[in-house]
């Protein structure tokens, strides 16, 4: 008989009424692999500082790490303070694109891997807060973090979601949460917060710059 033994996840902050209720539940069926590596982000700000490029993995943050706090693009079930389940939050990216904002229609949730842990440096997210901010395992993005973290703004120590499923059970998804650089999945119904990107950099002036790095 193959017995599986299953780690807790790490203590995590509030940052909806049902994760902390729910977190262990979760994190105990959804299973990752663990795989680590990475490229170092260059990081600058571009578009008036509303856009944070990524130049060596050619994508592009959007600055403000908690739009959905103040700007909810009309989609409902977005929590006061941003955070909101992945199914608002794929509506929250569609309605984002409708209206064209900031002169891009291909903003998306992070790319992400099935690394499940600490030091998971392949992901979108877990590249910029290691290699990009200076993150530092268990640690919080606030407390430990490099000069590029004034790039954005309302970032939040919690949990944001990925858009990748957890592929062998689908009612997961993937997250990574900047209050101590842990990689895990979580029920899709949990309320985490969103922070959008897009493939390619922007100019200072808005439209495309050509690079050919990315993640891979």
């Amino acid at each position: 008989m193959l017995t599986l033994k299953i780690k807790h996840a790490p203590r995590v902050p509030v940052v909806g009424a049902s994760l902390t209720k729910k977190w262990h539940l979760t994190a105990a069926l959804c299973i990752g692999l663990l795989s680590t590596n990475g490229v170092s982000a260059a990081l600058v700000s571009s578009l008036g500082g509303q856009i944070v490029n990524d130049t060596t993995n050619n994508i592009a943050w959007l600055a403000n790490a908690n739009l959905a706090a103040t700007n909810t693009f009309g989609v409902t079930g977005i929590n006061p303070n941003g955070s909101m389940s992945w199914f608002t939050a794929q509506k929250w990216i569609s309605a984002m694109n409708a209206v064209n904002y900031l002169g891009y229609n291909d903003w998306r949730l992070s790319a992400s891997d099935t690394c499940m842990g600490y030091n998971c440096t392949k992901t979108e997210m877990g590249n910029l807060f290691y290699n990009g901010l200076g993150g530092v395992a268990h640690s919080s993005i606030i407390a430990a973090h490099n000069a590029n973290l004034a790039l954005f703004n309302n970032v939040q120590s919690g949990i944001y979601w990925s858009g990748m499923e957890y592929a062998p059970g689908t009612a997961c998804a993937w997250n990574f949460g900047t209050y101590g650089g842990f990689q895990d999945t979580y029920g899709k119904g949990g309320n985490l917060f969103v922070v959008a990107v897009r493939s390619g950099q922007v100019s200072a002036v808005g439209g495309p710059v050509r690079l050919h790095r990315k993640f891979h």
